[in-house]
């Protein structure tokens, strides 16, 4: 049915904002390591731009330090540069063989800053799906004044990515209201 292709391409839409969201909060640093906040950190190396992940090895040997191991010496220098290029607050040092991170414990104020961050991604998220449903709705009501679909089926459709709606903003609540315990947690 022609409202089933409409709400799919919503709920494609909702996925995609879920994922990048997921994708957004693992890169906080929230004082504990972990290779989400460096494995995409742009490097330039052999004359094009990859991300560290392409070109080394990273391992978390300690709960607060970062282990990068290129698999070609010479890229050290590159690495220890875009990581520091990046400006996420994390200062490198290369012992000749890989480029260590320490990451600090976090103050009570960067913990608050944090939170606020989260709040915002959130948010944005929020008004990624407010701005996906709109647009599924005048579709929607689009097939509606076009004949295609009767007003009975567009209530249907509308009820169905409405809580579609529903059930993808729970999910981004779950993960703000999980981010900020983990961004707290001392």
């Amino acid at each position: 049915m022609v409202t089933d292709d409409v709400i799919l391409v919503a709920q494609k839409e909702f996925d995609k904002t879920t994922e990048h969201l997921k994708t957004e909060f693992s890169r906080l640093n929230v004082g504990r390591a972990n290779a989400g906040l460096v494995e995409n950190i742009p490097v330039e190396i052999y004359g094009s731009t990859q991300p560290i992940k392409a070109v080394a090895s990273i391992s978390i040997p300690e709960p607060r330090s970062i282990f990068i191991q290129p698999w070609d010496k010479s890229c050290l220098s590159a690495i220890e540069k875009g990581i520091t290029g990046v400006g996420i607050g994390l200062n490198p040092v290369n012992d000749g063989v890989a480029v260590r991170i320490n990451i600090p414990p976090l103050t009570e104020d960067r913990r608050k800053e944090l939170v606020k961050h989260v709040n915002k991604l959130t948010e944005e998220a929020r008004i990624t799906i407010r701005t996906a449903r709109q647009d599924a709705h005048n579709e929607l009501k689009k097939l509606k004044e076009d004949s295609k679909i009767t007003e009975d089926n567009w209530h249907e459709a509308d009820e169905k990515l409405q809580a579609r709606v529903v059930d993808v903003n729970k999910k981004i609540d779950e993960l703000a209201k999980s981010k900020e315990v983990d961004v707290m947690t001392v």
